[in-house]
């Protein structure tokens, strides 16, 4: 089996959502899922183009109440193309025998191979190849070649465009309105026999009112040439719809090859006079299908040159190519010119409505050692919705800026304030908006970046702003409580999503959630070591933008010396009051449901609730040990005067792994994290479940709907950071590498401090540096406490001492 192939010999309607969604294919600019072209006899065919930042908002009645919500807008569809034998019926989906369908992950390109017989006896060899080109992000191509196995005669293709699609692609949003496009015009060029097929159409969005074109040119290519000549195309249109039919006489065995080549633009876009100009224009100078696939392939090519990882023939390697691949096709070089977050489900379903939520916190690592252009464009995505941020804080009673847990076009908070449980049908309250903890994610990320990087100029252009607003924030958040001593945050949720509240009080939130309040202190101390890193001038200078009261900064300091955290039983409590809370019988429910991810959804159908109980959905407290390393975590609970004995985090990850259900993709790749440097067999054995949790749709269904873009760029900063120890901080390479037990050798490249395409080989008992040829200064790296410097043009090894576990308390 090749590691860089996708392969389906079913096509079953039965899994067809999943096969789309991983069939995806897209450039940061936009996405297509693996629909197929034709119909379904059903009506069932569900197509999904989707163009990053694109959205649209819309009212619907819901449980007696009148919701909004903002989506990621279906835009319309290129794909639909069929085809008929003489006067026989159009070609669908149901007529396909022998079907194959392949994705080649290295050169991007959808392969489909299928025998069609039609109601006459006819059969028909097909196959189509599809691109989304990451050489010109406006292009897309599908090429069909069609060769009659046993009749001659005439064949007519139809190649169309329809912008009658909607938003229908989640079950649980049946009831919310998707009719976002409104078709404006569509038109055709008036061609003679043999020319190509040209069809265009507009439509906008109903209330975002973002323009979108697609223009079409189909092509027929009969061979070998000059066999069979092209008929004069018959032409036609409809409200949202418009098609070619081009028709050609054809010999039994000959072939004839069917190129449809696409441009999609919008009025989002940079540098056009308008969209159906631009669109048509651009599929006039793309050129063929063959032209348009070398230069796809060759920027496939470049891309993976820096971003394949090989983990040396273990158990994984095609999960791994496939989830660097859909990472690079929602978050592209082409998305550093973009206004664009990056989205929960990537641009391959509609779940979340295309929503940016906390995930960037699990991909910047990728992009930071990889694409850093692309990574500094989307913290400026966030930096843009700052007046957004600073409004929805004011109306908090807060300071500084109060970023929404799910962001869309402007950055007001998207939180639906209902969600549908599918197993017991009843709309119930949704809190999930209480997720303050989203702003230290992107401070993490501000901070993370710029010690990557090393580039002042980012922290003072914007990247000091953005962290000291949000510090701001969780600072104007806290609350000294004179009884204690000690600084608290009220009112708020952790991570962990299954609690929202107390059940013995009315009002939702938690108080003194670990992970919100030390990571609130930490964001604070890097928010004073970001004030100290800028020049005098713009400190001045932003401090006055900023109306930053003269001891505001005095006041962090104090708050991350007196910030209270909660422990019971020898370990960190997730929140105040969790102690109090009942054990779960984790044994019963497993005999009772099997598969309890969503034990929340159960609980509520049973008429009972998590926050009775001891039982997260994901790493809450833990995922303090996936972004602290030991030492710092302990560095702060000491500064906060707590103690942190050498198995307090130990015995912490050992209490909550027991008690987590997993019901979050990401839950796998922390706990993966957590156990890399104690037990490394557990370690690998949560890596495995994260690499199949969308290939294999471990969470039964969720994957149709989009793939979870979190846990695909986490799978690959296990590999590339955690199992290396790799760190970028403050001008030094720091590497401290431990392998699981499964994985023999490592390697990847990555962009640093100016150098592209630095090689890092990983084994069991070395490591190797390879730095290119460049007038870049040299670069500094500390393995095993010793530090050595690697000169452009120059490998160095390091041999490494004997493998074994550290002790639990890191």
């Amino acid at each position: 089996m090749s590691v860089w192939r996708l392969t389906y010999d079913d096509l079953s309607a039965e899994h067809a959502g999943v096969r789309e969604a991983l069939c995806t294919l897209g450039n940061g600019y936009f996405a297509t899922r693996g629909a197929m072209p034709e119909a379904h006899v059903d009506g069932s065919r569900r197509p999904g183009t989707y163009i990053a930042g694109c959205y649209n908002r819309l009212a619907s009645t819901v449980a007696g109440h009148e919701v909004e919500n903002e989506d990621l807008v279906n835009a319309p569809d290129w794909l639909p193309l069929t085809f008929r034998a003489a006067d026989g019926a159009w070609f669908t989906t149901e007529d396909a025998v022998d079907h194959r369908q392949e994705l080649d992950l290295r050169r991007g390109v959808l392969t489909r191979t299928c025998r069609v017989r039609d109601r006459a006896g006819r059969v028909t060899r097909l196959t189509q190849r599809r691109l989304v080109s990451m050489a010109d992000p406006h292009i897309a191509a599908l090429e069909t070649a069609l060769v009659p196995e046993n009749w001659s005669g005439r064949l007519t293709v139809r190649s169309a465009l329809d912008a009658r699609v909607r938003n229908e692609g989640v079950a649980r949003y049946a009831m919310l309105r998707g009719d976002h496009l409104r078709p404006v015009e569509s038109g055709y060029d008036r061609l003679g026999p043999g020319d190509a097929c040209r069809i265009w159409l507009r439509a906008e969005t109903v209330t975002s009112q973002i323009r979108i074109a697609l223009a079409a040119r189909t092509t027929t290519v009969p061979e070998p040439p000059g066999g069979a000549v092209p008929q004069r195309p018959a032409m036609g249109t409809a409200d949202g719809w418009v098609a070619c039919e081009p028709c050609v006489d054809l010999v039994e065995g000959r072939r004839v090859t069917v190129e449809k080549v696409v441009a999609l633009s919008t009025s989002r876009d940079h540098a056009i006079s308008d969209c159906l100009t631009a669109a048509r224009e651009a599929v006039a100078r793309a050129g063929s299908f063959d032209e348009v696939l070398r230069r796809h392939t060759a920027a496939w090519e470049r891309i993976w040159r820096l971003c394949a990882v090989d983990i040396g023939g273990a158990e994984g390697q095609l999960a791994l190519n496939l989830h660097i691949f859909h990472l690079l096709q929602t978050v592209s070089p082409h998305t550093a010119d973009r206004d664009v977050g990056v989205p929960a489900r990537g641009l391959h379903g509609e779940a979340y409505r295309g929503h940016v939520f906390w995930d960037e916190l699990f991909v910047f690592p990728f992009l930071d050692l990889r694409d850093p252009l692309t990574a500094r464009a989307l913290l400026r995505y966030r930096w843009r919705r700052l007046p957004q941020a600073r409004a929805a804080a004011r109306a908090a009673g807060l300071r500084g800026a109060l970023f929404p847990w799910q962001s869309g076009s402007d950055g007001r908070e998207e939180t639906q304030r209902l969600h549908l449980n599918p197993r017991s049908g009843r709309w119930v309250p949704d809190h999930s908006h209480l997720q303050r903890h989203v702003g230290i994610a992107i401070a993490y990320n501000v901070w993370q970046h710029y010690q990557v990087t090393g580039d002042t100029a980012f922290l003072a252009d914007f990247g000091a702003e953005l962290l000291l607003e949000i510090a701001r924030m969780l600072a104007s958040l806290t609350e000294f409580d004179e009884d204690m001593g000690r600084y608290r945050i009220r009112g708020v949720m952790g991570p962990d999503e299954y609690h929202d509240g107390m059940p013995d009080r009315e009002e939702p939130g938690l108080d003194d959630n670990a992970y919100s309040n030390v990571m609130t202190v930490w964001v604070l101390l890097r928010a004073l070591d970001a004030v100290a890193a800028l020049p005098q001038w713009r400190r001045r200078e932003l401090r006055e933008a900023l109306e930053m009261a003269p001891d505001e900064l005095a006041e962090f300091r104090r708050i991350t010396e007196r910030m209270r955290v909660v422990f019971h039983d020898g370990v960190i409590s997730q929140f105040d009051g969790y102690a109090g809370l009942d054990e779960l019988d984790w044994e019963g429910y497993r005999a009772a449901y099997g598969d309890i991810r969503r034990l929340d959804r159960i609980l509520e159908a049973e008429g009972d609730t998590c926050n009775r109980y001891r039982a997260s959905k994901q790493a809450d407290v833990l995922m303090l040990f996936f972004l602290l390393p030991p030492d710092e975590f302990a560095s702060i609970l000491r500064r906060l005067g707590y103690a942190c004995d050498p198995g307090l985090i130990g015995r912490t990850i050992d209490y909550y792994l027991a008690r987590t259900s997993h019901g979050s993709t990401l839950s796998s790749v922390v706990h993966a994290w957590v156990l890399a440097r104690t037990d490394r067999e557990s370690s690998w054995r949560f890596f495995l479940e994260a690499l199949r949790s969308d290939i294999e749709d471990v969470q039964g269904g969720t994957t149709a709907e989009g793939i979870h873009l979190g846990a695909m760029a986490g799978t690959v900063d296990i590999l590339t950071r955690c199992y290396t120890g790799l760190v970028a901080a403050r001008g030094v390479l720091r590497l401290d590498p431990l392998l699981p037990s499964g994985l023999d050798r490592l390697a990847f490249r990555i962009r640093y401090r100016g150098h592209w395409g630095i090689a890092v080989a990983v084994c069991e008992d070395r490591v190797e540096v390879t730095v290119p040829r460049s007038d870049e200064p040299p670069i500094e790296v500390e393995l095993a406490g010793h530090r050595f410097t690697v000169t452009p043009g120059s490998r160095r090894v390091f041999r490494l001492p004997p493998t074994q576990e550290e002790p639990a308390g890191g």
